[in-house]
């Protein structure tokens, strides 16, 4: 008898993608009858251990899945009352007027997330609904990590669940009619590479979020900031959020692009440095930091998606897809329709008896691009690129700003724009920006490079001089590592180094110009160190602090790392954020 483990589908990470791809299947496997077995493989000890995000989110797919989700035991944080647009200079901040406002940066009505807690409350939930039906088999399995894909020929059949193959592919396997991907990457990059279905390559920025217990009386429920300027003042592409919920807790949170030309841009210590600002202290004295986390966030947006989101027997969802639209700082909502899509496609397969070629799922992609996802995206098509091909908007216009919001007023910064430099090149810049922010430019199809290319080794960033402020409010790396709760069975090994030598080239390099090397610099949590061996500097790891975020392996100058799939659970526990 074989102890072949198979399901008609199989999905690969515990996402809010996967898992309201699979609440919509049962749905409509409910409504017409249909029988089917399905499996979710989560890398984290629990449903939500590694989900970090920030997050305020349109809620309209979530309403689809659950029309009585507001008066369900739902775990919502608050719902946005009022949404602010700041800039921060080192000492002042100007709130944007409403008018003058980007309107992807308005979400009032949206609801405010613990995405963590959001995940485990849809996996308890699947669990439910599936008991009361006879005719769905569903098997949740937390703590089991995909490492590979499993093909025949170029068919994907299904995934390896222990990390060093035993050769008997019934114990190292498990298999599905149809594998959707709604992974971080760990296992979908793969996939993409295997049949090349991404001409451009992903753009990332890397998001750090800590979320505090405020002090007694101290409650912002419902309030919504994202920021700009300060502290990132050194060309650096990014922002920083606060969001209000309940209970008296605060999340502070700082994206910063890793296509940065700075190659020690060190994501945590910016966002201490976020907190150090005047306005921020005034928030979080008295308070108690509660967790920390980091993840990757892919930014590429409309020109990184793969040319094909589904092959023989596979699809890919969310952010494995890469459907966050930067433009208005919308990915959950996207991730989870990509889902309920998804499972549409799957059920009208399942229904026919049908074969989960390409062709049959290619109705996915139809319409993923249909619908507002497709839409959304195409708009906001050129905002990242806006803020890359021109570097006078962050390194000339912006210190302005910031210097006219500390001195005087952010329109006298404003003014001194046009004075300070040539006006109508400033004019023309401010035109070209707004049309490329609100979709009316059109400048064809753009052409990525991958994100550690845009380094300067020798880059020499503005400096900056923190503002006074409580050192209660302020944690080092070392000591962010202790809230993100990291922890790893004996023997883990789950970043690959593929040449050391390379790694003694680059560390040597970086020192010649007094700066560390990038993996060591942007790491989010205290993996990556150099140790001097034998007079000799080489690259270290203690990989036992590592919170799986992949932040060294994109900026990796060299392409000499590689993070993979923590096992058997391992990792950090995100939950609470």
């Amino acid at each position: 008898m074989s102890d072949r483990v198979e399901y008609d589908v199989l999905l690969v990470g515990g996402s809010p993608s996967n898992l309201i791809l699979a609440h919509r299947l049962v749905d409509l496997a409910i409504e017409s009858g249909t029988a089917f077995t399905f499996g979710i493989l989560e890398k984290g000890k629990d449903f939500g251990a590694h989900i970090v995000s920030g997050a305020v989110s349109n809620p309209r797919v979530l309403k689809k899945v659950f029309p009585n989700l507001e008066q369900s035991d739902f775990p919502l944080e608050g719902i946005c009352r009022d949404s602010h647009f700041s800039v921060l200079g080192a000492q002042n901040v100007w709130h944007v007027p409403r008018p003058l406002m980007p309107e992807g940066v308005k979400k009032e009505g949206y609801y405010i997330l613990t995405l963590s807690e959001v995940v485990k409350w849809l996996a308890e939930k699947l669990e439910e609904k599936v008991s009361a039906v006879d005719h769905i088999h569903g098997d949740l399995f937390p703590a089991f990590a995909a490492h590979a894909v499993v093909y025949e020929g170029d068919r994907v059949t299904g995934v390896q669940v222990v990390e060093q193959s035993t050769g008997s592919p019934d114990e190292d396997n498990i298999y599905g009619r149809v594998v959707c991907f709604g992974d971080k990457g760990f296992v979908s990059r793969d996939l993409i590479a295997k049949f090349t279905l991404r001409d451009n390559p992903q753009k990332w920025s890397v998001g750090v979020k800590e979320v505090w217990e405020l002090a007694e009386g101290q409650s912002f429920e419902g309030q919504v900031w994202h920021t700009m300027g300060y502290p990132l003042v050194d060309g650096t592409f990014g922002g920083g959020f606060i969001y209000g919920m309940k209970g008296n807790k605060l999340t502070v949170g700082l994206i910063a692009s890793l296509d940065s030309p700075n190659p020690n841009l060190n994501p945590q210590e910016k966002l201490q440095d976020l907190k150090k600002h005047p306005w921020l202290q005034g928030m979080l004295k008295g308070g108690k930091l509660l967790k920390y986390g980091a993840a990757l966030l892919p930014e590429g947006g409309y020109y990184s998606l793969p040319k094909q989101f589904q092959v023989d027997g596979a699809l890919i969802l969310g952010d494995a897809l890469g459907v966050l639209d930067v433009s208005c700082l919308s990915g959950v909502d996207k991730s989870m329709e990509t889902g309920y899509i998804a499972a549409q496609v799957i059920h009208d397969v399942l229904k026919s008896g049908g074969d989960f070629t390409q062709a049959a799922l290619a109705p996915y992609q139809q319409q993923v691009m249909d619908g507002f996802i497709g839409q959304e995206l195409k708009k906001g098509r050129y905002f990242r690129h806006a803020w890359e091909e021109n570097p006078r908007l962050l390194n000339a216009y912006l210190p302005e700003v910031l210097q006219g919001i500390d001195t005087s007023s952010p329109y006298a910064g404003l003014i001194s724009v046009g004075l300070k430099n040539n006006p109508i090149t400033a004019l023309t810049d401010a035109l070209r920006l707004k049309g490329f922010i609100e979709g009316t430019a059109d400048i064809g199809h753009l052409r990525y490079k991958p994100d550690y290319q845009h380094i300067i080794p020798n880059y020499k960033p503005a400096s900056l001089t923190p503002p006074q402020y409580d050192e209660a409010t302020v944690v080092s790396r070392p000591d962010a590592v202790f809230y993100a709760d990291p922890k790893y069975h004996e023997g883990n090994m789950h970043i690959d180094e593929f040449n050391a030598d390379v790694c003694v080239k680059c560390i040597s390099s970086y020192e010649a110009l007094q700066k560390t090397t990038p993996c060591v610099s942007d790491c989010t949590a205290e993996v990556h160190r150099v140790d001097d061996l034998a007079g000799v500097r080489k690259h270290g790891m203690s990989l036992e602090n590592c919170i799986q975020c992949r932040t060294c392996e994109i900026v990796c100058p060299e392409v000499n790392l590689k993070v993979r799939a923590a096992e058997q659970g391992s990792g950090p526990d995100f939950m609470g954020l």
